[in-house]
């Protein structure tokens, strides 16, 4: 194959010097003498005329039929595949020899260009001919490039305008108001160029040489110039120096201007060398000085790239690492910081390829090149919009209405919550993607193909089948968990729930979580082709074997069920439940954890419940014992039980509490150092003790108030007697005068005073607001 390539490049080469009429004069009936000096020259170099029959003998041994097949020799044996170190190898040598064969060619055909013997027919080089096009090929350039600076001044208002509302307007995400802007400026640049490349061929045509006829020269140069400038209106477009608001890179204008010129510069150098100067070379003067000007010029481009990629390597780090720190996602700031310190080998591999593939494959290297760059380039500026708009326009924070925050309060941190996570996901398939692409772009992946093939039809299907499963099922969860939190909410839901109603919502919520996240798992294993059928049969003997080994967990299970089922405790429900009395604060289908008096939490498995007391359902009593002496009247006792619970219905702070009239149900017992009489008070569920608390205080007040005793234990003191029966005299002394409570000498205060005492001071009160035990808020 790479003998054809060569033999069709020497005859391709012949029959442009045969049909380009503009390269050279012809004679009117003696055909076209630069082509027969072409030849000549061709054969009189014995290097190229020895390699050009080699190649037609190849040819022509290729062409030959096949030979019978004879047996193989025992001692013969196929020649094996070399290996991959070896084929480098051997293509290094190759590369290096072509160059090396190169430049003595060039060397070669410079010598003869200056001792006379390349030019026309008769050995001499034709220097008026010469004179002339390049003459006219100069007036081209200059009217081509005057009118693409002038409809360039001519559009730069346009371009300002467009700028300007791409940094200060309204009404779009600044990502898509960017796009939007660079698009038109793009296709602004695009018909500058169209109309300077129009305008270039009609001066061409119809001012200069021969009116009425594009000379091949001018054609040669005017391509050139559309393919160029439209690659630097490209460039301009990621690096536009002078507009801020067009720049699709996020960085300064003196960053812009550097890159833009020094790759502006590079692809005119490649370009115009390649498209323009190495075909005219051919055609004027020789082929191998051709090909030897273009090596010269893939290799000072290659030099000259790498050049500014070491100089700017450290600086574009650190500007990168800037970019990193600013990054909002640790995915991005990792990634960022990577490339910074790798950029430099991506660039250099890039320029190395391009000068590697120049060698190998002279012949359409450049488009090759061209179109892959600019694929490469599409990917990457894509890949990133994509992921700077999915940034702005969810990334953020997601905020929700006042009206639906208040009716669903958690749905906007919920929300929050998954979408980092659905960004990452996103962010890493258009990753991929634009690798994919990339890899194609360069020949190493061919993605039409796998796309094409079963296999890549498969697995895109069911990436997309378990994406759009997974967003069903977030969406269900969503919308069942917020439907939840609307009957929960007192504000939208129909009032306060009951703590039953709350109890069963939130036992449902786990359920549900716990179903979907099954039910989601199952699904996808099938969508991908896992076989779910050995997963549910191993999932049942796994829970036999789990049922029997763990028949406590099934207890309390079961248990818990009914105890849900029946109602028998709420969260919020004061509740003797294993021998623990407490405040229920967590339930769930297994156990119940309980808050006691002292602060300690108690978390009761449903196994160890036989009986569950609750003190919250419906109503609550405050049931009292209080004991008088034997010498007080039980009447006069009751009237004081009485007065006080009428003085405690009187009151703001227990009155919305009391459900019923006192009920005494008289004296229950004679004690030994009192009698004892009982009441009950029928409250609201939660509330039994405080009242039961303010009742006891206002009881003592009111006895103190009517000198009703409150007993307390007598004890009596025996001294013993002797043998004779006489009592031994015991030394007692009486005080008449006891002390206060400060130590100072003084009578004790009567009832009636120590309880307006207790009244008039605020301080002897409880306070209304503490509420201790279990009540309820």
């Amino acid at each position: 194959m790479r003998a054809l390539s060569l033999t069709l490049g020497w005859l391709l080469i012949a029959l442009v010097a045969l049909t380009a009429p503009a390269q050279a004069q012809q004679a009117e009936d003696g055909g076209d003498p630069a082509a027969y000096a072409t030849l000549a020259e061709l054969l009189e170099d014995e290097q190229a005329r020895q390699q050009l029959i080699d190649q037609l003998r190849d040819l022509a041994g290729d062409s030959l039929p096949p030979r019978p097949e004879t047996a193989t020799p025992p001692s013969a044996t196929p020649e094996a595949e070399p290996s991959l170190p070896r084929q480098l190898a051997e293509a290094t040598s190759r590369i290096v020899s072509d160059v090396g064969d190169q430049f003595e060619n060039l060397v070669g055909v410079v010598g003869a260009l200056f001792t006379g013997r390349l030019g026309g027919g008769d050995g001499s080089f034709d220097t008026a001919a010469f004179t002339s096009a390049a003459i006219n090929l100069g007036l081209v350039i200059l009217a081509t490039f005057a009118l693409f600076v002038g409809f360039r001044r001519l559009v730069k208002p346009l371009f300002t305008g467009i700028s300007q509302w791409s940094l200060t307007g309204d009404g779009l995400t600044p990502v898509l108001r960017l796009v939007l802007c660079v698009a038109l400026a793009a296709l602004v640049d695009v018909l500058v160029v169209a109309l300077a490349y129009v305008g270039g061929n009609l001066i061409a045509t119809f001012a200069i040489g021969e009116t009425g006829e594009l000379s091949t020269r001018a054609s040669l140069f005017l391509n050139a110039f559309l393919v160029i400038e439209l690659l630097k209106a490209a460039v301009r477009m990621l690096f536009s120096s002078r507009y801020e608001g067009l720049r699709l890179l996020p960085i300064t204008a003196a960053e812009a201007s550097y890159w833009n010129r020094w790759i502006a510069r590079l692809i005119g150098l490649v370009g115009y060398g390649l498209m323009v100067v190495v075909p005219l070379i051919n055609a004027y003067l020789a082929p191998a000085l051709g090909q030897g000007i273009a090596t010269l010029i893939m290799f000072g481009a290659f030099v000259y790239a790498v050049a500014v990629v070491l100089k700017n390597r450290l600086r574009l780090r650190d500007a990168i690492d800037v970019k990193a720190n600013q990054a909002t996602m640790a995915a991005s700031r990792v990634s960022l910081q990577l490339f910074a310190r790798t950029w430099h080998l991506f660039a250099l591999a890039y320029f190395l390829m391009v000068l590697v593939l120049t060698l190998t494959r002279p012949a359409d290297a450049l488009p090759f090149v061209l179109f892959a760059t600019l694929k490469t380039l599409a990917a990457v500026v894509v890949g990133l919009l994509l992921s700077s708009l999915l940034s702005q326009t969810i990334g953020r924070r997601i905020t929700l209405s006042e009206d639906l925050r208040r009716k669903l309060p958690l749905l906007e941190p919920r929300l929050n919550s998954y979408v980092p996570n659905a960004l990452r996901a996103i962010r890493t398939i258009i990753l991929i993607v634009v690798v994919m692409v990339v890899l194609s772009a360069w020949g190493a992946f061919d993605l039409a193909a796998w796309y094409a093939s079963e296999a890549g039809r498969g697995l895109v299907g069911k990436l997309v089948s378990v994406a759009v499963i997974l967003a069903i099922a977030v969406a269900v969860w969503l919308g069942l968990a917020s439907l939840i939190e609307h009957k929960l909410n007192p504000e939208t839901g129909g009032g306060v729930p009951s703590a039953r109603t709350q109890t069963l919502l939130a036992l449902f919520r786990n359920a549900l979580a716990i179903t979907i996240i099954t039910m989601t798992a199952m699904i996808v294993l099938a969508e991908i082709g896992i076989n779910i059928g050995p997963l549910i049969a191993g999932a049942g003997v796994l829970g036999l074997a789990i049922g029997f080994g763990a028949q406590k967990l099934v207890q309390d299970i079961i248990t818990g069920i009914f105890i849900q089922v029946e109602n028998a405790m709420n969260t919020g429900d004061v509740v003797t439940v294993g021998g623990i009395t407490g405040t229920a604060e967590r339930l769930s289908i297994r156990s119940v954890g309980i808050r006691d008096l002292n602060g300690t939490y108690h978390i009761v498995p449903f196994s160890s419940v036989d009986t569950v007391s609750n003190y919250m359902r419906e109503f609550g009593y405050h049931v009292g014992e209080y004991g008088i002496a034997y010498r007080e009247s039980i009447d006069e006792a009751i009237v004081a039980l009485r007065e006080a619970f009428d003085e405690l219905a009187a009151s703001d702070d227990h009155k919305m509490n009391i459900l019923a009239p006192l009920e005494v149900a008289g004296v229950v017992a004679l004690a030994d150092s009192s009698v004892n009489i009982r009441v009950r008070i029928k409250t609201t569920p939660g509330t039994q003790w405080a009242t039961g608390r303010a009742y006891n205080r206002l009881v003592k007040l009111h006895f103190d108030a009517k000198g009703i005793e409150i007993p307390f234990p007598h004890t009596t003191l025996y001294f013993g007697v002797g043998k004779e029966a006489e009592a031994p005299p015991a030394n007692l002394r009486v005080m008449q005068q006891g002390f206060d409570i400060d130590g100072r000498p003084g009578g004790q205060p009567s009832s009636g005073e120590s309880s307006r005492a207790s009244e008039d001071d605020s301080r002897a009160k409880p306070n209304p607001v503490f509420r201790g035990d279990f009540d309820e808020d």
